[in-house]
């Protein structure tokens, strides 16, 4: 009975496609071919070149490949929407099933969503296309291979239960190890594995200790992973996957199996069931050992999965992470601005950015003209070692200058704050001297805090 349905299917699909052509917006579709020829025409006018230029040989392609690109959505969205009002989406239905049955199976699964974003086409809700995009993407536009990638992993997520995993009770230790926070520069959730806590034997041994437990832990990571995808998007424009940094500082190292083999399933499940919804992967303090491992878990991915691997060893931590994050999500474990409870700063604070040059000095200056404020900020170097200093330099000449810091090392991925309580007008003056012979990034920021004076509080 599948097969019928299957081959009446495929026989319809030109038509099928035909119809979902006119469920599309036909005045976008005017507009991208009016400016597809526009390009063309500017080219060849502009650069006095003829049809078969290599420019516009290229152009060409490109279009021809947007083309082939959404025919393959439109064939798609009509095998999903054949699948579920042929009732096989799920599987062939039981044959002993009486008409009112299936029926009533066929309008439960017109209901059918998944991460919260209905499947069928025909709903009309902007997240379809999206989602049915990613399993395109990740079969490269292969309509049959993200069918049945679509199939699995909705029988998957049947089997594993996934759909009520957010309810249960999460393991208060398991924190340690992953966790959620906040958002990189294009608002990606941040997912940290942090796998220098496994050194602990006793946590180890908790997390590791039997298969059940190993079961267990895996589990666990599916649950943060759906929960970093209640945090997005699936709307044009919105962030719809996530970004997973893993931190392999002080990590237990390869003589751990148990890890070594949960990992390796957890890639797996990842790559089989959550197609593009990791934006990136990055991993952090990353050992010599860790390559050559690596470099036989890849084999068990797609070239598409690898490419959204980032490696930082651990000099290059502080840079690699601000390429995605801004300093103020960041947190100063990895040299950004981002500290735990901040009563000072929040993350709308943002921070403004120095370059200092090569064998040369630079200098941040903080106006005061407001006495009675405690003055408060923020300093990160990305890079090597520098010196610096903090002054106070009020305006009257007749009055002192007060140094905070003088001539102190900065180590590398080493975040400042320091405060100030505001006597009379003036300027802080945080002078950074970088001798190397590369240049530096500084990120800082500052803001004033009203304060009450010392005697008030006594007098109460």
């Amino acid at each position: 009975m599948e097969g019928k349905i299957e081959k009446s299917q495929t026989a319809n699909v030109d038509e099928r496609i035909h119809d979902m052509e006119m469920v599309q917006d036909k005045s976008q579709e005017t507009n991208e071919k009016e400016n597809n020829t526009h390009i063309a025409q500017q080219t060849q006018q502009e650069l006095h070149i003829e049809p078969t230029s290599q420019e516009d040989v290229v152009l060409a392609s490109s279009v021809e490949m947007k083309r082939k690109k959404k025919k393959a959505l439109l064939e798609f969205r009509c095998r999903v929407e054949d699948s579920i009002l042929g009732n096989y989406l799920l599987g062939k239905p039981c044959k002993n099933l009486s008409t009112k049955e299936k029926s009533k199976l066929r309008d439960q699964l017109k209901e059918i969503t998944l991460w919260g974003v209905p499947l069928l086409p025909s709903k009309c809700h902007e997240g379809t296309d999206i989602l049915l995009l990613k399993f395109l993407k990740a079969k490269d536009f292969k309509v049959h291979e993200a069918f049945e990638m679509l199939r699995k992993t909705l029988e998957w997520r049947k089997e594993y239960n996934t759909d009520s995993i957010l309810e249960e009770d999460l393991d208060p230790d398991i924190e340690k190890v992953m966790f959620m926070d906040t958002q990189d520069r294009q608002g990606h959730p941040l997912y940290y594995n942090i796998y220098g806590a496994l050194k602990d034997k006793k946590l180890y041994k908790k997390l590791f200790g039997t298969e059940e437990k190993c079961e267990r832990f895996l589990r666990l990571r599916v649950q943060f992973m759906e929960l970093g995808i209640k945090k997005l998007n699936f709307k044009a424009g919105g962030p719809d996957s996530i970004v997973q940094i893993t931190d392999l500082k002080n990590s237990p190292g390869p003589g751990m199996k148990e890890l070594r083999s949960i990992s390796k399933k957890a890639l797996i499940v990842l790559q089989d069931n959550y197609p593009e919804l990791i934006h990136k992967n990055i991993l952090i303090n990353v050992p010599f050992w860790y390559y050559a491992s690596h470099t036989l878990t890849s084999r068990l991915i797609t070239q598409r999965a690898n490419s959204k691997f980032v490696f930082a060893r651990p000099s290059k931590v502080t840079k690699t992470l601000l390429k995605y994050i801004s300093p103020e999500n960041l947190p100063v474990e990895y040299g950004g601005l981002k500290r735990e409870n901040d009563e000072d700063f929040f993350p709308e604070d943002k921070a403004s950015e120095l370059i200092i040059r090569k064998s040369s000095a630079g200098c941040i200056q903080i106006p005061v003209t407001e006495v009675g404020i405690t003055m408060v900020w923020d300093v990160t170097l990305v890079g090597w070692d520098v010196s610096y200093k903090e002054v106070f330099v009020p305006d009257d000449e007749g009055s002192y200058t007060v140094h905070f810091q003088n001539d102190k090392e900065k180590k590398m991925g080493e975040s400042i704050r320091n405060s100030f309580y505001i006597n009379e007008p003036g300027k802080i003056v945080v002078t950074i001297d970088n001798a190397s012979f590369k240049k530096k990034r500084v990120f800082y920021r500052y803001k004033a805090k009203p304060t009450l004076p010392m005697y008030i509080f006594i007098k109460e």
